[in-house]
């Protein structure tokens, strides 16, 4: 009787209460952010109804949260693992569904709308892409060690970047790269963590700086290696050799210096077609003369592809994106370029209206730039800017230790799980946090780019919310059932 009983033990029992109460704490601060900018007495009677204000509306989206949350608790953890793929497969088809059938708002088709409420298709996708996930890898047979089963693992998180990309949402997009975070607990080489940061800092690069210079500093990283290779003390190398050096690196400054000059070249080709000139020619004879030269082709290699990433990402920038997200990515890396009454506009607000509170705030309720709305966006994107107008630097630094903590205990609770699936999905819901967090907030200081994606559980929106608390409900449905196995060999 004993082993039934503890067979039969309530999952609630077995809840992890400091992650439940912080995810609680969390969406009550957020409902007290909204409710102050958008459910005082002058937009109930502006709406009609304390249900139809941006509060009421937010009121009733986390009543059905909670109840999805102990509706999603009473399903047994291997209902979640065993149609994984199916709820993967209904959300690529509500991202494509919504390209067609989806409302355009501010410029993005990402919004099913009913009833004058709205619903993005894309918060679903993160938690089915991470029920996906968690089930490839959870599979006896995959080791991301290997190629194919490391092209399904990426496959799985291109396809709903690749549909979101075209509605188009970039941030929501952004948030898929979360998962590299459990392709790292899983096995995945270090090596492609380093490619992926050296592609980072080229792309960052061609946003930044003009095709000119990217194409001088590969010219001149060009003749300091032709020149090393030239002068060096090498028996092997003949007098004809290093003549040969010599030729090719004169030959370098001269179209080098000859494309620099001629920069009014269509789109810029110039310098980049004479820059890869000289480092294919330069790549082949190495490749060709020096028998230990890997360093050097190496680094031939690294300079040539990181320097036609750039400069793609210098011509997608210019060419290719829209006004308002160029706008977005010059906002964040080149900010003394942007209009103060324009892009400029909504980072400078911000940052205003966080300063304004000093150590500890105007008090709630009492911040005037939110109040009078000076800030755009306040209840969702930029909402951290009325903790820090209305609760000052101790209220703003207390948000970021209720993340921290929470993250840590997502990570906690991923380390003791007993299967792959649940320890994958607890990574999964842990990177994307992360990304929400770090993101959202930084933002608003100007130090991430500004890319509209929500504060978890905090800014106001029936999606995310939904979204945050399916994820938190399935991880702590699986984090118990972990515990009443534990009691199960106990007994």
């Amino acid at each position: 009787m004993a082993f039934k009983d503890k067979i039969h033990i309530p999952f609630w029992r077995n809840l992890d209460v400091v992650t439940f109460c912080i995810c609680m704490g969390l969406a009550f601060i957020g409902w007290l952010l909204v409710y102050r900018v958008g459910g005082g007495e002058e937009d109930v009677e502006q709406a009609g109804s304390f249900l139809a204000t941006s509060a009421g509306k937010q009121t009733m989206w986390m009543i059905l949260a909670m109840a999805l949350f102990w509706l999603t608790m009473l399903f047994d953890p291997k209902f979640w693992e065993t149609f994984a793929y199916g709820f993967y497969a209904a959300a690529m088809v509500g991202l494509i569904a919504v390209l067609f059938l989806g409302s355009n708002i501010k410029g993005a088709t990402s919004w099913f709308s009913f009833g004058g409420m709205t619903f993005q298709p894309s918060e679903v996708a993160k938690f089915a892409t991470c029920l996906a996930v968690s089930a490839f890898l959870g599979r006896f047979n995959t080791n991301l060690e290997h190629f194919r089963s490391q092209t399904v693992a990426f496959g799985l998180i291109l396809l709903p970047i690749l549909l979101i990309i075209l509605q188009p949402d970039p941030g929501s997009a952004l948030v898929f790269f979360s998962f590299l975070v459990v392709f790292y607990r899983q096995g995945l080489s270090p090596t492609l963590y380093l490619i992926g940061a050296f592609i980072l800092v080229n792309l960052i690069a061609g946003f930044v700086f003009d095709t000119q210079y990217i194409s001088l500093g590969l010219l001149l990283l060009g003749l300091l290696i032709l020149g090393y290779n030239a002068t060096r003390n090498n028996k092997s190398m003949g007098r004809y050799t290093k003549r040969q050096n010599w030729a090719l690196g004169l030959a370098g400054i001269a179209v080098g210096g000859l494309a620099y000059w001629q920069y009014e070249l269509p789109a810029d080709f110039g310098p980049l077609l004479a820059g890869a000139a000289l480092f294919a020619g330069l790549g082949i004879y190495m490749w060709m003369r020096e028998k230990q030269g890997k360093l050097f082709r190496l680094l031939t290699f690294a300079v040539l592809f990181g320097t036609g990433i750039a400069f793609m990402a210098h011509y997608t920038i210019n060419n290719v994106l829209k006004p308002h997200q160029q706008a977005r990515i010059k906002l964040w890396l080149t900010p003394e370029e942007c209009d103060p009454h324009g892009p400029r506009y909504n980072l400078e607000q911000s940052k205003l209206a966080i300063s304004s509170g000093g150590w500890d705030g105007k008090g709630l309720f009492k911040g005037t730039m939110t109040r009078l709305d000076y800030v755009p966006e306040q209840t969702t994107d930029f909402i951290f800017s009325t903790v820090g107008e209305e609760q000052g630097f101790i209220g703003s630094v207390s948000i970021i230790v209720l993340y921290l903590v929470l993250l840590f205990r997502l990570t906690a609770i991923a380390e003791r799980q007993r299967t792959t699936f649940a320890r994958s999905y607890a990574y999964c819901v842990a990177g994307i946090f992360f990304i929400h967090f770090f993101i959202n907030i930084g933002m608003t200081m100007g130090l991430m780019p500004i890319i509209g994606i929500p504060l978890p559980f905090i800014s106001k929106g029936g999606s995310s919310l939904l979204g945050f608390t399916i994820m938190i409900a399935v991880l702590l449905r699986l984090d118990s059932t972990r515990k009443r196995d534990l009691g199960n060999l106990a007994a």
